[in-house]
């Protein structure tokens, strides 16, 4: 049975890919980089191994296991649930014993990228002590003990949490968490060891690391993990109850995830889609009738309601704080003061894929035959009518901070035009560049197989042209800089305008002409997104 459930996955895998040449590409540059890392990896514990000692190398691999298992628990949540290429719900009426099912999804679970992954990088770094083979068969069970923990724990906490990873007011505040913390994480870690000598306090580090190793090996985390080196310090009565530690976590992961699982096959989790009731039209009772004003209505009512959207807003008050943060290592507010500027250019290229984020409901378009002018211009609105606002308190706000008023003028007519330019060019790329994003429901975080060679090409053609067709606003900006004087600030807000006007026409008008030519095409695309 367990033979027939890889068999499935394994052939519902190879047909997913024939569906699209992306996703096929995709998987081929996931496979080589889970690769690449995975060699890396284990050659740089090896290393540890034959060329210090096989101690430093049951140090990393204790606290690399106990950040595998993590990663493997808490990801699922972040990202609304697992791999459900086997979805346990369609095994209902097949009266598959649960337990079966359970070995069968396990093992199923490996079939990926990251689950091949982590077994490859379990093993290989476990021959870190080939020269011990006693050890070493200790290493190879508590390899096979940390990939099961991770798959089984996995598993059990995404089949309990189930009900909660359904509901939509979950996903928009774990969304929102979980972009904060990606974004914030390095420039927090970068604020944090600001003043570090790394030569002097490179025995401190050590030890703390060690004694982290000792705590985290009598955790579930990374018990599993530090049985070979606990086999190589000699500390039999060590090993024994670590080995305890890692059958108990693994045991009490699998009953979870065997009562949880009984539970949603009996009564299946129903995600609530909906949010709380609409009273009025909203944004659609605050515009004109026509279908340039509808289509930015709802465009506005996207930026606000879907959490692909609002999680983007969530970010842009906080790059702000995080860049002073950064800059706080350097001593220099540069990188303060270019703030304005970038968020404007985030801003106006955010609406670069608008069709792919509108997915089947862009039939909604072809439909009712809105026509290409309508709908670059419905799109770009509520960015022409709120991003000026946002850049200009950005640029303010990094004012005041770093005391410099006197590149006020300046920064704002940069960011004024990158704003425009970079709208101008998401308006003309978006009606012939399409790549597919998270479905709406999905996690933002979510990536969908194959995209990533479309997102890059499409991303890249993007920041090329606005970087080309933004250098007149750029060179006057820096010269007003560099120049100073209010005559220069002036003359840089009002070229940064009307310069940034005109390509926002020239822009939404090449947009237009190209929606209009490719509609059917486009349809067609979107429909196809995986």
């Amino acid at each position: 049975m367990v033979a027939r459930f890889l068999s499935l996955k394994l052939t519902l895998m190879v047909n997913t890919f024939r569906k699209s040449v992306w996703q096929t590409i995709g998987l081929i540059l996931a496979v080589l980089y889970a690769l690449g890392t995975v060699g890396l990896l284990v050659s740089g514990v090896l290393a540890l191994a034959f060329l210090q000692d096989p101690a430093w190398a049951g140090l990393a691999v204790t606290l690399g296991g106990t950040l595998l298992v993590v990663g493997w628990w808490l990801i699922p949540i972040f990202a609304f649930g697992v791999d459900a290429t086997l979805d346990p719900h369609r095994f209902t009426t097949f009266a598959i014993p649960r337990r079966t099912l359970i070995t069968g999804l396990a093992v199923a679970g490996l079939i990926s990228v990251p689950g091949l992954a982590t077994v490859l990088l379990a093993l290989g770094t476990s021959f870190a002590w080939v020269l011990q083979p006693g050890v070493l068969l200790v290493a190879l069970v508590g390899a096979v003990l940390g990939v099961a923990t991770c798959v089984v724990g996995s598993r059990a906490i995404t089949t309990v949490l189930a009900p909660v990873l359904e509901s939509r007011r979950y996903r928009e505040v774990v969304m929102i968490v979980a972009l904060v913390l990606v974004v914030g994480i390095g420039p927090m870690i970068s604020w944090l060891t600001t003043g570090i000598d790394p030569g002097a306090t490179s025995g401190v580090l050590q030890t703390l690391a060690e004694r982290a190793a000792g705590v985290l090996g009598w955790t579930p985390f990374g018990a599993a993990w530090s049985l070979g080196s606990t086999a190589y310090a000699g500390d039999w009565l060590g090993l024994l109850g670590r080995l305890v530690v890692a059958l108990a976590t693994l045991a009490v992961a699998w009953l979870v995830w065997d009562r949880a699982l009984a539970r949603a096959l009996v009564q299946p989790p129903v995600g609530n889609a909906g949010g709380g009731r609409a009273k009025g039209l909203g944004a659609f009772g605050l515009v004109r009738f026509s279908p340039t004003w509808g289509v930015a209505a709802r465009t506005a009512t996207y930026w606000l309601r879907d959490p692909r959207y609002s999680g983007s807003i969530a970010i842009v008050p906080l790059l702000p704080v995080i860049i002073y943060f950064s800059s706080q290592s350097t001593g220099s507010f540069f990188m303060l003061l270019a703030t304005g500027p970038f968020v404007a250019w985030i801003l106006g290229f955010s609406i670069s894929n608008d069709i792919g984020y509108d997915y089947t409901a862009f039939a909604l378009h072809v439909a009712s035959g809105v026509r290409g002018s309508s709908d670059r211009w419905g799109r770009a609105l509520p960015m022409l009518l709120v991003g000026p606002l946002v850049a200009a308190a950005i640029v303010v706000g990094t004012v005041w901070v770093a005391d410099s008023w006197h590149l006020l003028l300046p920064l704002l007519g940069m960011a004024l035009g990158l704003l425009l330019v970079s709208t101008a060019v998401s308006s003309a790329v978006s009606a012939r560049l399409v790549y597919p994003v998270a479905k709406p429901g999905e996690s933002p975080l979510k990536s969908p197989q194959g995209a990533a060679v479309a997102t890059i090409v499409a991303q890249g053609v993007g920041f090329v042209i606005t970087l080309g067709l933004s250098l007149p606003v750029l060179g006057v900006g820096i010269a007003a800089v560099v120049l100073g004087g209010p005559l220069w600030g002036i003359g840089t807000l009002v070229a940064g305008v009307l310069y940034g006007a005109l390509m926002l026409y020239l822009g939404i008008r090449v947009g237009a002409r190209t929606y209009d030519r490719r509609l059917p095409e486009l349809l067609q695309q979107v429909q196809s997104f995986p």
